[in-house]
């Protein structure tokens, strides 16, 4: 049974084929400058095998619509292509980022279901409208196939009021549905079961702690299989300090700018989003050049390097603390399962917490779930591959009830 996942942005989207349910990747690809004079397709037949394939075009793609009939040619090309026809497609998965509370766990989308993710599009106006956008494309070109809407939100849905109410007005509350919502939620759930299973543990009683280290990064409490608390917040700019967003933050610091500098709360807005986090500390983003100006002696660098760590740590003795009992962190995403030097620094001196690395084990990329610590660690530290394609597309089979 093949599910095509679509994870669309606002200039760009993301697909991949999977064969289910093993999971196999049949191909995957990413349709990138939508709406540009030019625009790029990178097509990989086989992603990750040894026969693996690679195809680029560049072309203008107008709009989405222009991009999905590029992918669905390519789809049922008949050297590139992983279909005969796209009645082999058995339904369509979709990321979409913002649930909120109307829609907490994955469903088929209907008409309803639009004009809710339609609705929630203020919680999340630089995603939702384009995750919407590429579920009507999708319904309109493979119409034969159910398309199921999976959110980043629904595995955070579980956590208790006491984790997600902000100490503001409580009708803030009631009327502008202002609250912890947290993201990266496919991913932590994904993680989180999949360390459940290398180890051994029965997953409706597994405590973790997950870390999604990437250019957007979250942590979550994962209590008896389920989410008790995360980083993010009601937007992705909440908790950790991230590539090019500041993470938590002083409010006052808003009014305080906004007064000496004369910015506006777009201005502000935009400057801790996009120019902020390690990027607005010591010029980049990217931890592999932060890493090679470290050993060039830039202090701004061993700085970011330093900050970004610390936050990494702060959180995770928090979320020690409101689960008594850990039974693993979880490292995931680009930085957390590549980053040996960060994932060393995290978890440096936390060994009266039963936390502890081998520098040889840590030193390892094996592109598999994996132990880092010790033999006979208590609170073993794991590097989890995330894959939230997979899930999704587990999602959406479980939706279909097959």
């Amino acid at each position: 049974m093949k599910v095509l996942v679509i994870n669309c942005g606002s200039s760009s989207f993301k697909y991949q084929v999977l064969d289910m349910p093993s999971g196999q990747a049949l191909c995957s690809g990413l349709v990138e400058r939508i709406g540009d004079a030019v625009g790029s397709l990178t097509h990989k037949f086989h992603p990750g095998a040894a026969d693996e394939v690679k195809h680029s075009q560049e072309q203008p793609f107008p709009d989405h619509t222009a991009g999905m009939h590029a992918v669905v040619a390519l789809l049922t090309d008949e050297k590139l292509g992983v279909i005969k026809d796209l009645s082999e497609i058995a339904a369509v998965g979709h990321r979409v980022v913002m649930g909120g509370e109307i829609l907490q766990k994955a469903c088929l989308v209907g008409e309803a279901e639009k004009k809710a993710i339609r609705d929630l599009s203020p919680l999340a106006p630089l995603h939702n409208p384009a995750n919407l956008q590429g579920i009507e494309v999708a319904q309109a070109l493979i119409p034969n196939a159910p398309s199921v809407a999976v959110f980043d939100t629904e595995f955070h849905a579980t956590m208790p009021p006491k984790s997600y109410i902000y100490a503001v007005p409580y009708d803030l509350y009631e009327t502008l549905h202002v609250r912890r919502y947290g993201f990266h939620g496919t991913s932590h759930g994904f993680v989180a079961r999949e360390a459940a299973a290398f180890l051994g543990k029965d997953y409706d009683t597994f405590n973790c702690i997950t870390c999604h280290l990437g250019n957007g990064c979250s942590m979550a409490a994962v209590q008896n299989g389920k989410c008790l608390d995360t980083s993010m917040g009601m937007t992705p700019l909440a908790g950790l300090v991230m590539g090019t967003r500041c993470g938590d933050i002083d409010p006052a610091i808003h009014a305080y700018i906004a007064q000496s500098k004369g910015l506006s709360v777009k201005e502000i807005d935009t400057m801790l989003n996009k120019q902020s986090g390690l990027k607005g500390l010591c010029g980049v983003n990217d931890m592999r050049d932060i890493h090679t100006a470290r050993e060039q002696g830039d202090a701004k660098a061993q700085l970011a390097f330093e900050v970004f760590a610390h936050a990494i740590k702060k959180c995770l003795g928090a979320y020690y603390a409101i689960l008594g009992r850990v039974d693993a962190v979880i490292f995931t995403a680009g930085i957390g399962e590549n980053d040996n030097h960060l994932r060393a620094e995290v978890c440096s001196g936390l060994e009266h917490m039963g936390i502890s690395i081998d520098p040889v084990e840590n030193d390892k990329r094996l592109g598999k779930p994996r132990s880092i610590s010790p033999a006979g660690t208590r609170v073993p530290v794991l590097v989890v591959p995330t894959n939230e394609e997979l899930e999704i597309a587990r999602a959406t089979l479980a939706v279909l009830g097959k």
